[in-house]
């Protein structure tokens, strides 16, 4: 297959070498798993600042993966099994470094595996100056088979709702795409002890649950459309709130046999949460399998004050970790030139 390449003014490799930062996102639900109407999963979720994947890739006498420390296990073999794909379907096999600088925790929430596919993917078609869409780069690295908000968000970031994967496997339309107000806060608490679901695992899990009722769905989707979006875009703040607890009360009861009977997978963060949630307006929940959880708040200053109680009155287990960030909508970033070379 041949693809469009863009004009270039580079006159060296090392003037083309790639930077790419890739921010995370929080899957916010699922809005109908069971496709009842011909089109299963659709999912709403937001892009986040604070937790982005970063790497750089650059000409090399041989492919090689460099990963920083902490990096996924698999970190890796993913990367190198990434470019392998790359090279073999544009047929454009110069060899590179692709070093891995930075990425969220893996299996937690944070729609990792598709944004490390997907900032390997950009750097490998800007080093080549080649025209090739996210989406298009999703399928071929095999991401967004359930949900389109981290394709979405790589493009654009922001407060997004997909339409589900198509039936023939294609990557999910982008249905809205809301600018998420820059003062209200996204309080993230991880669990780093433990893991939420993935690979065979998850496949698994969610073939064990029942069909996911269509009234539930219907729920869900009025919800969405009756309380998340409009609330996002006038800036009214506790329609919003209100709207994502309650999809997520729903989706998480149905979830919660897969998940030791909870909709969090870490009881420490679903403690803190309930309780943040009972003292100040937020939208709560978990992100996909977690264990991260979210609640997201009308200001930092409102969120600050909300976990100082919450520590005061023994609400946060001391071996979970609490960030406050702000959405990310920008969507991934790209540098290009010698300035985005580190070396290795």
């Amino acid at each position: 297959m041949s693809f469009p390449r863009q004009s270039s003014e580079h006159s060296s490799d090392a003037e083309r070498c790639v930077s790419v930062d890739s921010p995370a996102r929080l899957h916010l639900g699922f809005l109908d798993p069971n496709g009842s109407l011909g089109r299963r999963f659709a999912s709403l979720g937001l892009v986040i600042d604070g937790f982005s994947t970063r790497l750089e890739l650059r000409p090399d006498v041989r492919n090689r993966i460099v990963v920083a420390d902490g990096a996924a296990p698999d970190a890796a073999a993913r990367l190198e099994r990434y470019l392998a794909t790359l090279q073999r379907e544009t047929g454009l096999d110069a060899p590179l470094c692709v070093r891995l600088l930075a990425a969220p925790p893996a299996h937690a929430g944070f729609g990792s595996g598709t944004q490390l596919a997907l900032a390997i993917g950009r750097a490998f078609s800007s080093f080549h100056g080649l025209e090739m869409p996210t989406r298009h780069l999703a399928a071929i690295l095999g991401r967004g088979r359930r949900s389109g908000v981290g394709i979405a968000g790589f493009d654009r970031g922001g407060l997004l709702l997909d339409g589900g994967p198509g039936a023939d496997g294609s990557a999910a339309p982008l249905l809205s795409r809301i600018t998420f107000p820059a003062e209200w806060a996204v309080v993230l608490v991880l669990d780093e002890r433990i893991g939420g679901l993935c690979g065979s695992a998850e496949r698994v899990a969610m073939d064990a649950l029942s069909p996911f009722p269509r009234a539930l769905a219907a729920d869900v989707c009025h919800q969405v459309l009756m309380r998340v979006l409009p609330g996002a875009i006038e800036q009214a703040f506790e329609p919003f709130a209100e709207g994502i607890s309650t999809i997520q009360r729903l989706i998480g009861d149905y979830f919660a046999p897969a998940q030791g009977g909870s909709m969090y997978t870490s009881a420490a963060v679903g403690r803190t949460l309930e309780w943040l949630g009972r003292r100040e307006p937020a939208g709560i929940g978990q992100s996909s399998w977690g264990p991260t959880g979210f609640a997201l708040m009308r200001s930092r200053a409102a969120a600050e004050a909300a976990l100082a109680a919450a520590r005061a009155a023994g609400a946060v287990d001391p071996a979970l970790r609490i960030v406050i960030t702000t959405a990310n909508n920008r969507g991934a970033q790209v540098g290009l030139g010698a300035a985005a070379l580190a070396r290795v």
